[in-house]
């Protein structure tokens, strides 16, 4: 028995993904999932590129605009909602459609990555203040002689994953790479038909995400920030790009120009990053979006192929 097919659509930001996904739900009877890290938060708006009401009116999208902005949320939460929200969309006979550009969302979904409650234990706690009274290198020392491996590939101000590494030994017993290993171990319920957008000529791509800032901006993306700066803000949340580059400005320290100007590049190095990632992945069915041929088209033939429709 075949498994139910589940449509990634994914690629650097700017590309086009939420447009190309409402495309596709309308032509498959679909809803979208998002798979974007930002556009989960309540009042983060215009930075995140969120869905308009319009198009969230036109087609029922999933875990956006839902976490208020002062809380964290993890991997491992996202794991559990997609999978829930895709459930549900298969039991009403629809299509179901993940769409953002967050690597590590798709990843966990196509991997069915296992997590462990590592919130629960107390060994976390337990470690940090053994960091705080003992030092790292007591840590650091500990690690090598219960996981030398992992011990071997860390620095030792790298007291973030030094301390992960030992949570992981003495929750489960294991090392983390067994434990990671252990966590990809069993396949998904899903089959999973991954596409990313991108561009032969990166100019073209970086000309969408400069155009995508300056409409931003027209948009109130500086009055948003403003609150967001006013606001009580979870570490997570704070990672959005869009804010933090016009911090200086809001602060009196940098022209508004100067800060657009670094909001664009920054921009478009993330952009750089999501497709770095991308070419490392098997089994990616690639979309240009400066191709002749209609991305949408080409985009709805495969997934027709794959329907056996």
């Amino acid at each position: 028995m075949s498994k139910p097919l589940v449509v990634i659509i994914s690629g650097p930001t700017a590309s086009g993904k939420t447009g190309l996904s409402i495309e596709i739900a309308k032509r498959f009877n679909g809803e979208i999932v998002s798979a974007d890290s930002m556009q989960i938060y309540k009042s983060m708006d215009i930075a995140t590129a969120k869905p308009t009401k319009d198009e969230t009116a036109e087609i029922r999208h999933h875990l956006v605009d839902f976490v208020e902005a002062n809380e964290n949320f993890s991997v491992a939460k996202y794991k559990q909602l997609a999978l829930s929200a895709i459930d549900d969309i298969l039991s009403r006979g629809k299509l179901p459609i993940v769409c953002g550009g967050t690597g590590l969302y798709i990843d966990t979904l196509m991997n069915n990555t296992v997590f462990l409650d590592y919130e629960d234990s107390g060994i976390r706690e337990r470690l940090e203040k053994r960091k705080e009274s003992d030092g790292i290198e007591s840590l650091y020392e500990e690690l090598k002689k219960v996981d030398p491996d992992t011990a071997s590939r860390l620095h030792l101000n790298d007291s973030k994953r030094i301390i992960r590494a030992l949570e992981v030994y003495y929750l489960t017993g294991k090392t983390i790479s067994e434990q990671n290993s252990l966590s990809h171990k069993e396949e998904s319920p899903y089959d999973f038909l991954l596409f990313v957008l991108s561009a032969h000529n990166r100019e073209i791509l970086y000309k969408r995400i400069n155009d995508r800032v300056d409409k931003m901006l027209d948009m109130g993306l500086v009055e948003e920030a403003g609150s967001f700066f006013a606001s009580d803000i979870s570490k997570t949340a704070k990672q959005a790009i869009g804010y933090k580059e016009l911090k200086p400005y809001l602060d009196g320290e940098i022209s508004l120009e100067t800060a657009v100007e670094k909001l664009k590049m920054e921009t478009r190095r993330y952009a750089k990053r999501q497709l770095t990632w991308f070419r490392n992945k098997k089994n990616v069915n690639w979309l240009y979006i400066d191709d002749e041929k209609s991305v949408s088209d080409e985009c709805a033939q495969i997934i027709s192929q794959n329907l056996g429709a």
